[in-house]
């Protein structure tokens, strides 16, 4: 084993043992909760890390690393933070409508999402999970749309379980396949961050469509 490869594997060692306490749960959850309001937060590289110090640390002492928790713990926090988000606008949602109206974009991404959820599709809320804002843009449309939570929350829980599996798998598997070191790490991270190209080319909007004002 190279000499890099050791410090990577006692670097990953280390955080696969903060990985096992009750703290980087906690810190996952705080991350992706918020990350809804500043999705500038790297919540999803602190799960990609986490899991690929779970697999360090399961190569390491042979234990098998609790990654249901993790991705169950970042699910919970997805979910709870989109309801905050909905919540927030489908109350005070007035300074909130303005600003929806004077954008046409914005006022067709409200529509495309409110007929997605009507027609019982939320394909579009998952999608959006992975794309960069998106969590956030789709929570505050729907919202100020007031859409029913019982249309929005049950595809709001399947975006998160999506994501949080994705993300676990990535840092998971990645560690596994690649070696305990960074190299892995940041070959998650990129796959991570190329689902969420993909997921905002798809969303972008078509020739035709009503541009921004």
């Amino acid at each position: 084993m190279s000499t890099g490869e050791s410090r990577g594997v006692a670097v990953l060692e280390s955080l696969g043992s903060v990985t096992g306490s009750p703290w980087i749960y906690a810190m996952v959850a705080l991350s992706v909760l918020l990350d809804v309001f500043v999705p500038l937060l790297p919540s999803g590289v602190l799960v990609i890390t986490a899991a690929t110090a779970a697999a360090a640390g399961s190569a390491a002492t042979g234990q098998v690393p609790d990654v249901m928790v993790l991705i169950l713990c970042a699910t919970t926090a997805s979910v709870l933070g989109d309801l905050a988000a909905y919540r927030l606008a489908f109350r005070g949602g007035a300074r909130l409508d303005r600003a929806i109206a004077r954008s046409r974009r914005l006022t067709t991404a409200q529509e495309r999402l409110g007929d997605a959820l009507s027609a019982g599709g939320g394909a579009l809320v998952v999608l959006a999970r992975f794309a960069p804002a998106g969590r956030s843009v789709v929570s505050l449309l729907a919202g100020t749309a007031h859409r029913r939570a019982r249309d929005f929350l049950p595809w709001s829980a399947l975006a998160g379980l999506s994501w949080a599996a994705y993300s676990v798998a990535l840092g998971y598997f990645g560690a596994h396949w690649l070696g305990a070191t960074w190299l892995a790490t940041g070959v998650s991270v990129a796959a991570l961050f190329g689902a969420g190209a993909v997921a905002a080319f798809v969303m972008r909007p078509r020739p035709g469509q009503a541009e921004a004002s």
